[in-house]
């Protein structure tokens, strides 16, 4: 039988737009109290009041989850607003395309920076509290670049394969506390990022997978009987051509 995520608590990163904006829209539907976390504090007061008024409890903290300091003081402020999590998505992330040669170094590791070790601060920093309770879920959003390479895609796959590879160690590590660790890799979501880099046109955007998609997605997988969890799952548009 499917599990209620009713009366729950959930920490999405990315929060302010795109997947991260439209799952905790459809988290707090679902009655999960919802922590937002994203770097544009006007961006999560409108999302707060907007949650805040499908009646469940919502707080919010500004971070750039690249520094450890800024990521432990934001799930500090969330814990003491919300009490501690059952649910993590680690959706935050950033995207640059560009040859080996074309692309600044600093850049190249500023993907990584994010990508990865943001995942790795952010879910440090909340593990404890579902170790605590002794069961919750933590859903990383890779991308199917995490799992084939592409020209000018070399910072960016080398983030979201890493994602991938941390996901499926701590899965391994957690699952004896009845912690489910899950990666999801969708394909180009029609998302205000992939406008920016051109990576769909706005006339042909409704053909691609919708952020409301992949959060429909992921409200199905959390209530999934908790002996059973999704290791790996891939969002592809069916014919965006």
């Amino acid at each position: 039988m499917a599990q209620s995520l009713k009366g729950k608590t959930a920490i999405v990163t990315g929060a302010a737009r795109g997947i991260g904006k439209a799952t905790a829209v459809a988290l707090a539907t679902e009655g999960v109290n919802v922590g937002l976390l994203a770097r544009t504090e006007a961006s999560l007061q409108g999302l707060a009041a907007e949650l805040k008024a499908l009646g469940v409890n919502v707080a919010y903290a500004v971070a750039d989850i690249s520094s450890k300091e800024q990521v432990e003081a934001a799930i500090a402020k969330l814990n003491a607003e919300l009490g501690p999590a059952d649910i993590l998505i680690n959706n935050a992330g950033i995207a640059t395309f560009g040859t080996v040669l074309e692309m600044d170094p600093e850049e190249w590791k500023g993907m990584i920076d994010t990508n990865l070790m943001g995942t790795y601060y952010v879910t440090r920093a909340v593990l404890p509290q579902l170790i605590a309770k002794n069961g919750g879920d933590i859903i990383n959003i890779s991308s199917t670049n995490g799992l084939s390479g592409a020209a000018t895609s070399s910072a960016y796959s080398a983030s979201k394969f890493a994602v991938i590879g941390f996901t499926e160690s701590l899965a391994q590590e957690v699952r004896r506390n009845n912690i489910r660790v899950s990666a999801l890799t969708p394909s180009t979501i029609a998302t205000d990022l992939a406008l920016e880099l051109n990576l769909i046109k706005e006339n042909n955007d409704s053909k691609f997978v919708q952020p409301e998609d992949v959060a429909e997605f992921i409200i199905d997988q959390l209530k999934i009987n908790p002996r059973m969890y999704v290791k790996t799952a891939s969002m592809i548009a069916t014919n965006p051509f």
